[in-house]
């Protein structure tokens, strides 16, 4: 990150993408802040102040420019800050805007007070949690209001405003216009529809065709459909009041604009928040693909075109459907995992009406494994799930329904993959590859696994793991980009 104004504002000058999230510059001749990437006018750099975040800007009073969108800019990965608690928090505030969770709730989801976290945020951010909270939903609010034609009331809600009252309130004293106005000054052509389409914004270059074809040879029948170059999913979520949401997301690469659309349906709008934020640590939309190829740039000197810029690492959207598919493709071929996976959808998933050919069920929860009456070997072993297997599942099953691992961007990574070793079943292979696609860990490498080992023949795995060594904290990334090889 460049430090000193006049680097700050080369950037801003230059549209460098690489720069994108990673600041915010507020001009005080027309009032507005804008992303490193705007097309407009530049201003002089004596106009420009420079803020860390789009909430530290708009508490200084700027308002969000209209041409570049500050609410596409991408955030910043987890390894940015070493994992530190405001990170944390911010990730889930963004993630959890709708859901009207109190600031106390979230420091001890956090592990901390809720003292000790604003002091953390104050630091990080130089601003509270909840100026950065009220940020995220106003933006939230402009997105829909910019990209949908929902309701203005029901904007407020899916940004998790309580009142339309309050909405409007705030919405015109940190824009200095009405959402209505908003709209007016936004381009006619948005047709009636019971579906939403959302933008969300990287930073490139993204490989979307070699993320697709990894998500493609692990999509589970019924759950997922990967055609026409669209990753389409079902969705089974809950509200902030405990209530089930079924639904289904289809996402599209938008490469003109650095950005994936994001469609759902109606029904999805009171759990929209968690929505957007699954899609983006699924498809690693915070990801600095040029810090990554720096330092994995070496493994081209073991045999060109072993590491690609623009490598996203694979999340997950369901942790609890992405754990069950590693422990089941253990020792057996990616598409047996497939075929028993879908198995156990049909069998214990919810049906669900998508209207979308393939997409048919939701993945059963951990607590639909747990109502299974009787030994579970019994319930999953007509399903060609072996007996230890089936009992690896059901004590995941429940680890993940009593909270006992956290999933959630956890501050210690290795703290929780010692858990999951402690589930009878479960081993380093497994362990690491759970972690690297649902707890966003960027160092997770896998030196026992069969393609691992065939992308780097004839290196013994002693030696693999000391030439990884040179390719830390990406590790993770270093293994996708070794897989997309074979």
């Amino acid at each position: 990150m460049i430090k000193d104004d006049n680097g700050l504002y080369e950037a801003f000058i230059a549209k460098d993408a690489r720069f994108d999230g990673r600041f915010f510059v507020g001009i005080s001749s027309t009032g507005i802040y804008c992303r490193p990437v705007c097309r407009a006018r530049k201003p002089k750099l004596e106009n420009c102040t420079f803020y860390h975040t789009a909430a530290e800007a708009e508490q200084a009073g700027f308002r969000p420019c209209l041409l570049c969108r500050p609410e596409l800019a991408p955030g910043s990965s987890i390894t940015d800050a070493t994992a530190t608690l405001a990170r944390r928090a911010a990730k889930m505030l963004e993630e959890n805007c709708g859901s009207g969770q109190s600031l106390r709730e979230l420091a001890i989801q956090l592990g901390c007070t809720d003292r000790h976290l604003r002091r953390a945020f104050a630091v990080e951010y130089n601003v509270s949690p909840v100026q950065y909270l009220q940020t995220c939903r106003l933006l939230l609010a402009k997105n829909l209001l910019t990209d949908t034609n929902m309701s203005v009331i029901n904007v407020a809600m899916a940004a998790g405003f309580g009142s339309l009252r309050r909405f409007n309130d705030l919405f015109k004293k940190h824009y200095q216009l009405s959402p209505t106005d908003l709209r007016r000054k936004m381009p006619e052509g948005k047709v009636q529809s019971s579906e939403i389409t959302v933008t969300l914004g990287y930073r490139p270059p993204y490989r979307f065709e070699a993320m697709l074809r990894f998500l493609a040879a692990r999509a589970i029948p019924g759950i997922e459909v990967i055609s026409d170059e669209q990753y389409m999913r079902t969705v089974h979520l809950r509200d902030a009041a405990g209530n089930h949401v079924y639904g289904w997301i289809q996402i599209t690469h938008k490469p003109q604009r650095n950005s994936l659309n994001v469609t759902i349906p109606e029904t999805l709008l009171p759990i929209l928040p968690q929505v957007l934020g699954k899609v983006r640590r699924m498809f690693d939309l915070n990801c600095d693909p040029e810090s990554v190829y720096e330092r994995l740039a070496s493994m081209n000197d073991i045999r060109p075109g072993l590491s690609v810029l623009g490598v996203r690492l694979p999340g997950s959207f369901d942790v609890f459907e992405m754990s069950v598919r590693a422990v089941l493709g253990q020792q057996i071929t990616v598409k047996a995992a497939r075929t028993i996976a879908a198995r156990m959808a049909e069998t214990f998933g919810m049906p669900v009406q998508t209207n979308i050919e393939g997409l048919t069920h939701v993945f059963p929860s951990p607590e639909d494994i747990l109502t299974l009456e009787g030994p579970i070997e019994n319930h999953l072993g007509p399903l060609g799930v072996i007996a230890t297997r089936a009992r690896t599942i059901h004590a995941l099953a429940s680890a993940i329904a009593q909270e006992e691992i956290d999933f959630n961007l956890p501050s210690q990574p290795e703290k929780e993959m010692k858990k999951l070793l402690a589930i009878p079943g479960i081993g380093h292979w497994t362990a690491q590859y759970i972690a690297m696609r649902t707890m966003e860990w960027p160092d997770a490498f896998l030196e026992t696994d069969a393609g691992v080992k065939k992308a780097l023949a004839p290196l013994t795995p002693k030696e693999l793991l000391e030439i990884a060594e040179n390719w830390r904290p990406w590790r993770s990334y270093a293994t996708i980009n070794l897989w997309n090889t074979l």
